[in-house]
């Protein structure tokens, strides 16, 4: 079991993913949404993109392909990982997401509180593209319960 408190503001290891077309396409179908400045890059510059964006939560695409695996996040917060459970998530954007863009994330704990019987873990996960500019900003809660 994790004393988060001690561990407020660790960061985890900075990851990175190049955004490929096709896994925009790919998430925009599965998450059934076919507006086309998903799909079509004349579409996206007439509606005055760089090119196709990305829909909103890709950010766990990212997180996915090119993030910290669940495994290595309980090892590093200290957390039973048959004990976790996925709170809420949220994403803030600040810029476009286009294909070819590279994408850096890093992610740490930025706050921890304990409730009844379940420790909550506040990370947060700041997304730079190829030229520094932050633009996009995940924060999500990870619940370990306690037993008892």
């Amino acid at each position: 079991m994790s004393d988060g408190n001690k561990m407020v503001g660790i960061q985890f290891p900075p990851f990175s993913l190049t955004v490929e077309r096709g896994k925009i396409k790919e998430f925009a179908k599965a998450i059934g949404d076919e507006n086309p400045i998903y799909y079509d890059p004349v579409e996206a510059q007439r509606q005055g993109y760089r090119d196709v964006i990305t829909p909103p939560t890709f950010g766990t695409v990212i997180d996915l392909w090119g993030g910290c695996d669940f495994h290595k996040m309980c090892s590093l917060l200290n957390i039973n990982p048959v004990m976790v459970l996925h709170g809420e998530q949220e994403y803030e954007y600040f810029g476009e997401i286009n294909p070819g863009d590279e994408i850096v994330g890093t992610t740490s704990l930025a706050s921890y509180h304990k409730k009844k019987n379940m420790n909550l873990f506040i990370l947060v996960t700041n997304y730079v593209n190829q030229n520094g500019d932050l633009v996009l900003k995940c924060r999500k809660t990870i619940i370990e319960r306690k037993a008892g």
